[in-house]
This record gives C-alpha cells, sequence and structure tokens, in this order.
C-alpha cells in the first residue's frame, strides 16, 4: 500500500535532497509524495514523472500544512534535510514540524544517509 511521504529542504540542501530522491527514484515513485512548493519544484525538475502534491512554501506556512497532516494521521513519513548551519526566518515553524514528527512518532530523516539508513530499513517497499 503506498505511503504518503514529506519531503522539504531548506534553500542550499534543496540539492541534496533532489539528487537522494533521484538515487532512490524506484523506492519512492510507488507513494504519495508531498512537499512545499519550492522544494517540489526542485525534485520536479530532477524528477518529472515523479507525482507531488504542492502545499505552500515553508515560510508560507508549508511546514504547518505537513504538519498539520501529521497531526490527522495522514503522513507516513518525512524526509527533511534542513539547514543548520543558517538561521530561517520560520524556526519557530520548523521547530513545531519537528515536535509533531516526535509526539506522533514519525519515522522521519534529516540527512542523505539517514534518508538511505530508513529507505533501507524496508519501510519503502511498496
Amino acid at each position: 500500500m503506498p505511503l504518503t511521504i514529506g519531503m522539504i529542504a531548506h534553500d542550499r540542501k534543496k540539492p541534496e535532497l533532489a539528487q537522494w530522491a533521484s538515487d532512490h527514484a524506484e523506492l519512492i515513485m510507488p507513494h504519495r509524495i508531498v512537499a512545499t512548493a519550492t522544494t517540489g519544484s526542485v525534485l520536479k525538475q530532477s524528477m518529472p514523472d515523479l507525482e507531488i502534491r504542492l502545499v505552500k512554501s515553508g515560510p508560507l506556512g508549508g511546514d504547518q500544512q505537513i504538519g498539520a497532516m501529521i497531526a490527522q494521521g495522514e503522513l507516513d513519513a518525512l524526509f527533511f534535510f534542513p539547514d543548520p548551519l543558517q538561521a530561517q526566518p520560520h524556526d519557530v515553524d520548523v521547530k513545531a514540524l519537528l515536535r509533531l514528527v516526535l509526539v506522533y512518532d514519525i519515522p522521519a530523516a534529516f540527512s542523505p544517509r539517514t534518508a538511505t539508513a530508513l529507505a533501507q530499513s524496508g519501510l519503502l517497499k511498496a
């Protein structure tokens, strides 16, 4: 059964997420992907055949929209590549999203290596 997977990356990490997704296309293609607007557009450039449901950009509420999906039981996993070396204007929203990931015990990856570990866990096998 397909999972619903959230994908978010801060600006300097978007290319890393797009590369990771391209490298693991066979694992993510069968699933429903939800991404913040800018991240989704970068993913779409590297994977034109990937169907992506876009929510707003992170600073405009997209992180909160994905957080709401977690709270409503609509998201099965999150791949979020944050930039730990750059301050984010919407840091409060990012912290709220991370809190929901922990409260609802959602499988999450925050770097290419943790994303690969999560993918190799068998979670993404359709």
